[in-house]
């Protein structure tokens, strides 16, 4: 059976590190251009207004002492001024490059867009793959680096993505959007998928991070079978928020306040997790590209629970690290 990113690992494939790695936390942003994501997907009909604010947040990050991870699809690849601003910063050694696979934008256009194909995994095998292709070579030729971790627009992995990852010589996906479940909008069903890191393969050559979201109350036990069903019902959902008996986090300023991320980084540290994967988009940097942020209030919020995120992770001595790092404190 080939490697596969669909189906939850055996409890072997769990990923250990070395002495001394601790937990960690690692900043993931996805690096894309600006949409309406209430609207048709579109494959030429979007922004790029980001930069500045890109620029701002760069400067932010590093007066945290945070390296971002800036996962970046096919218009980003292609813009010289993101060439400017994030090469600069991954020259000076306070971020890193990463990819991410946006079909709809991304040549070659060989597929009609639409909402199943805007999961790259589902493409035909060779379609993804030219796409992927094209996208990894044009990153290594603009920013002079060969991205080592990969994350799927939409989490949208397939059955032929670990392979092709695997042959790109690319060492980490971090695709996998645990506690998720995308199958009713064509997307991939993550909700029983690990939290801890784990091998995909049995070569160890290819290392999932899945993103961060943990069950936190007092039924967060069987939050794996409850929280699914009781989402069928708002209403429900609800009450078992507000009595503290079940609700799902995830880290993220997207939608999740300061003080549901910090409970859920109590739990994911409490529970052992070597390694915290928190993340965005890019375009929530700017007021009106995302739901998320629709003010100025809103953007200062976002930034705040950065602030605040941070400065409880050093509480916890949790410090910030890197892909390169990980690569090399994995055992394999």
């Amino acid at each position: 059976m080939p490697d596969s990113l669909l189906s939850p690992p055996p409890a072997h494939a769990k990923a250990r590190f070395e002495p001394g790695f601790g937990q960690r936390s690692l900043l993931t942003v996805d690096t894309e251009e600006e949409f309406d994501w209430n609207g048709d997907f579109d494959a030429h009909n979007y922004g790029l207004e980001q930069f500045r604010a890109l620029e701002q947040f760069q400067q932010f990050a590093e007066g945290l002492g945070v390296s971002p991870v800036y996962l970046i699809d096919w218009p980003i690849a292609q813009s010289p001024r993101a060439r400017d601003i994030l090469g600069d910063a991954v020259r000076r050694g306070t971020a890193e490059i990463g990819i991410q696979l946006h079909p709809w934008v991304n040549p070659p256009h060989d597929e009609e867009v639409n909402p199943h194909n805007s999961f790259a995994g589902n493409l035909p095998a060779e379609l993804e793959r030219e796409k992927f292709m094209r996208l990894r070579d044009a990153i290594a030729t603009h920013f002079h680096c060969h991205p080592q971790i990969y994350r799927a627009g939409r989490y949208g992995v397939g059955p032929h993505t670990a392979q092709l990852l695997k042959d790109a010589r690319v060492a980490i996906d971090s695709s996998v959007r645990s506690r998720f479940d995308y199958s009713a909008v064509h997307g991939v069903d993550f909700s029983r998928h690990p939290l801890d890191p784990y091998w995909v393969d049995a070569e160890r050559r290819l290392l999932e991070l899945p993103l961060t979201t943990v069950y936190w109350g007092l039924l967060r036990k069987q939050g794996q079978w409850l929280h699914p069903r009781a989402s069928a019902y708002p209403l429900v959902n609800g009450l078992l928020s507000r009595l503290a008996l079940l609700e799902k986090i995830a880290l993220t300023p997207e939608g999740v306040t300061r003080d549901e991320a910090l409970r859920g980084i109590d739990i994911a540290l409490d529970d052992g997790l070597p390694l915290l994967v928190l993340s965005f988009h890019s375009p929530s940097l700017m007021v009106g590209k995302t739901p998320y942020v629709r003010s100025e209030e809103d953007l200062d919020a976002l930034y705040d629970w950065l602030r605040a995120i941070y400065a409880y992770l050093e509480l916890r001595s949790v410090r910030p690290t890197t892909v390169a790092e990980i690569i090399a404190g994995v055992q394999v």
